[in-house]
């Protein structure tokens, strides 16, 4: 378990490499997906399939894909991301000025990405609700008061869960199984002179 949630920090190359919109959404395909062809995903992305080879190729030049090993032809090639988890960091003024461009690309497209498939499951019709799926989702945002500390040891106790469920979850296959997506956020909010008495515990659940 250790070995295949490692998490990978990305360097340099590897982050300005990844430092395109159309990179990043091949990435996140892939990732919502699973594996993809060059034409499959030029289908999904509306673009050809020479301009979605050249970028899977970049890809998988720094490690961020590989190909999926036993599937596929020399005319078709598979494409999958590798087992584990990925550190993309957000802009910092310590990075140099081209590695902060290339961050501030990479976290605005991820984050665009994510907002975009969060508000087409809120917006979804309940006639697009695949049986037995209905109420099995959950949006939750609680406000807390916390020290630094205490805040590091929620976010390991948070991963602790999710690499449980990663785990136990892991290729699991069968008519009922669909890819779900489990996203935790944990974060201090800016200083404000005014906060609201009633605030401090309030809690909104959507499912």
């Amino acid at each position: 378990m250790e070995d295949e949630l490692q998490l990978r920090r990305l360097d340099a190359g590897a982050l300005k490499a990844l430092a395109h919109p159309l990179r990043v959404r091949i990435f996140d395909l892939l990732s919502t997906h699973g594996p993809q062809t060059a034409s499959s995903l030029a289908s999904m992305l509306g673009e050809t399939s020479g301009s979605t080879s050249y970028h899977l190729r970049t890809l998988s030049a720094h490690d961020l894909i590989h190909e999926v090993e036993g599937r596929g032809t020399a005319r078709e090639r598979w494409w999958e991301l590798p087992e584990g988890r990925i550190d993309i960091p957000g802009p910092s003024q310590s990075m140099s000025p081209a590695n902060r461009a290339a961050a501030q690309i990479v976290s605005s497209e991820f984050f665009r990405l994510r907002h975009e498939t969060l508000m087409s499951y809120v917006n979804r019709p309940d006639t697009d609700v695949p049986e037995g799926w209905k109420d099995t989702g959950l949006i939750a945002t609680t406000l807390l008061e916390m020290t630094p500390s205490q805040m590091a040891g929620l976010k390991d106790e948070l991963m602790a869960v999710v690499d449980s469920a990663v785990e136990r979850f892991r290729g699991q296959t069968g008519p009922d199984v669909r890819r779900v997506s489990l996203r935790t956020e944990l974060f201090d909010l800016p200083a404000s002179g005014a906060v609201l008495a009633d605030a401090s515990d309030s809690k909104t659940d959507e499912s």
